[in-house]
Formats: C-alpha cells, structure tokens, sequence
C-alpha cells in the first residue's frame, strides 16, 4: 500500500463521527483520540459543518489523519479539500467521486460490497476500499470471498464493528482497519465524556495490537 494508506492501516481502527456542534467538540474531540491512540477521524456529512470540524481538528492537532465521510456531492469534495481535509470516504462506489477526488489528489475509499464495484475499483487503481455496511452485507464471510479474486484489495469494513468482533476482523490478512463509531457515540458525544472517548480508543487499539501478534 502507499504511504498514507499504510498509516491508516497502522492504527487499524478509523472512528466515523457526526458532529452537530463543532466549534464546541471538535476541538476536544480530536485531543481525546489523540490521546487515546487512535489519531485518525472520518467526519460524516450526515451532519452539516463536517467541513467545519475538519478545519478546525486539522489545525489543533495538524499530525491527525482527518477526513470526510458519508460523501455523496463534488462540491462536498471541494468543501473537504478547503478544510485541509485528508481523505473522502463514500457510502457506495461512483466512479464521478473517485475521478473528482484523485484529481485533487484526495485519497477516496469507496464503499464496495460486490464483485462489481471491485472491478470498477480496480479501474481507478484503488488498493483500499470501505465495505459497508460490513455486517449486514455478509460481514468477513463475503469479505474472504470477494478476497480469493481480487488479492489486490486490502479492506476497511465499517457498519457493525464493536469492541465485540473487533479482533475477528482486525485478524484476517485483507483487514486493512476497520471504521467505527461505538467510541464516539452521540450519548458520548453530548455528555463531553473525553475521557470515556480515550478509553475506548486505548481498548480498541490493544484489541488491535494483540490480534496482530497471534
């Protein structure tokens, strides 16, 4: 893989957060990841202001990797790309998305879930892709499946993952990460409990570490 995707794959875990009030949580928010081990976030726009928060996580900690995610727009793309964002997560594979990103040099990880949307992948030159939703859709079975074809692809599911299945996932060879929001939930969220944030991060990353050494 290449140099950022690697990073990404290094921490393992990439957390999906919806913020409704950035300029109060994204700030502290990124200091609780931070801290917790887990210097990554995919800001969704399923809330507005995802480009807010971006901007403002990129400038209180600028070695976070931060992206946007649930992307379905270009101009959504040139919002992130303004915010200093990282990278472009999408629901499902479009090929105007994918084309729209590289040539503004944004990394896209498209949502893939059949031997279709891996082909159409692959013609983009992608090497990680999102799967989701990951449970629902067959969860590691279809994963491993989809795998013996297309070897190329290393994946992030996302859509089911907890502390639960966490090392189920992160132990298969095409896991690359995995996406989650069970550290940032919106109760954890409206409550401000950082410290609950850190601990799940801290958790979530020694799942990791010790699935990869066995």
């Amino acid at each position: 893989m290449n140099e950022f995707n690697s990073k990404i794959a290094e921490i393992g875990i990439v957390p999906v957060i919806k913020l409704n009030n950035p300029e109060r949580d994204a700030a502290p928010l990124a200091a609780a990841l931070c801290e917790g081990g887990v210097p990554v976030a995919e800001v969704t726009f399923r809330a507005e202001g995802a480009d807010k928060a971006i901007s403002i996580m990129r400038r209180e900690k600028p070695d976070m990797l931060v992206g946007a995610g649930t992307v379905t727009r270009t101009e959504q793309i040139d919002r992130v790309k303004q915010a200093g964002g990282q990278f472009i997560v999408t629901p499902g594979f479009d090929a105007e998305l994918v084309a729209y990103s590289q040539k503004l040099g944004l990394p896209i990880f498209p949502g893939c879930t059949s031997a279709t949307d891996y082909h159409a992948a692959l013609k983009f030159g992608l090497e990680l892709i999102k799967f989701f939703p990951a449970e629902q859709e067959g969860g590691l079975d279809k994963i491993k499946a989809l795998a013996a074809p297309f070897p190329m692809f290393r994946v992030m599911p996302t859509g089911g993952i907890s502390l639960k299945n966490l090392a189920e996932y992160i132990s298969c060879p095409v896991i690359a990460a995995c996406g989650g929001s069970f550290m940032v939930k919106a109760d954890i969220i409206d409550k401000q409990n950082w410290a609950e944030v850190t601990r799940q991060c801290m958790e979530a990353r020694k799942i990791i570490q010790e699935a990869r050494t066995k």
